[in-house]
């Protein structure tokens, strides 16, 4: 695949969608190239956020307010293709407008979520929830877009998948699942730190939620990955089922 090519995957591979032959080609590319690296970067700590939003279902006001200024609004004329011109013009230019459509869809789900959260978390403990929420996610984002954060990502189960961010300066680590499947009755995700092939407890995930972002508890210190099992309710103090992952720290 061509570089112009490989600049624009950086949100398919912040949302776990590309083939693996891609994933594999786009990771040795960000290798070499800091700024899709800081723009990966951004998407994830983006995704991150959205995932700890809370789950309201918006009242039937917003939605005629949505349909409204969609029927009344001018659209733009569709563009049409252009002439191919000298000097790598096109592809950065595609991959400008690849961000910024991608920055608008979030900013989109971000906005439309606060509207209807402002609307329906009025009562007390609502409102103590939502702050809870707001602490969890401003720590969750200081790991995510840490200058020195590094990512590190890979499969689980049933086409799942798992992508650990680490900021050494910050001594904290956040996971991030998608598509994982709940778990059976009674059980629930446990996340590990390796340390030197000694197992920590990292916390547990949503049994309830197929697609979750979490800061790790504890401080990354000495470990040099992380794995994520199968436990009982409430977790256990060392693993008692085979990994469905193990994962190594970026360098």
């Amino acid at each position: 695949m061509m570089t112009a090519d490989l600049h624009t995957l950086t949100g398919a591979y912040a949302l776990h969608a590309l083939e693996p032959d891609e994933r594999s080609e786009f990771e040795q590319h960000l290798q070499v190239c800091p700024a899709c690296t800081q723009e990966v970067r951004e998407l994830v700590a983006t995704a991150g956020r959205l995932a700890l939003a809370v789950t309201v279902t918006p009242p039937p006001a917003l939605k005629q307010e949505v349909l409204r200024r969609i029927a009344t609004e001018r659209q733009e004329a569709p563009l049409l293709p252009q002439q191919h011109r000298g000097g790598g013009g096109g592809a950065r230019g595609g991959r400008a407008l690849s961000r910024f459509a991608l920055a608008a869809c979030l900013a989109a789900a971000v906005g439309l979520g606060g509207v209807a959260v402002w609307q329906h978390q009025e009562a007390g403990d609502a409102r103590n929830s939502a702050a809870q929420s707001q602490q969890q996610a401003r720590a969750l984002a200081a790991v995510l877009a840490a200058p020195d954060a590094k990512v590190t990502t890979g499969k689980l189960k049933d086409g799942a998948h798992g992508t650990v961010v680490v900021s050494h300066t910050r001594n904290r680590a956040a996971f991030l699942a998608s598509g994982l499947p709940k778990p059976p009755g009674g059980k629930v995700y446990q996340l590990w730190f390796n340390d030197n092939g000694t197992m920590r407890s990292a916390g547990l995930l949503n049994p309830s939620s197929s697609s979750e972002s979490v800061l790790m508890e504890g401080s990354v210190n000495s470990a040099a990955g992380m794995g994520i099992t199968v436990e009982p309710a409430g977790g256990s103090k060392a693993p008692t089922t085979t990994p469905l992952a193990l994962m190594n720290f970026a360098a």
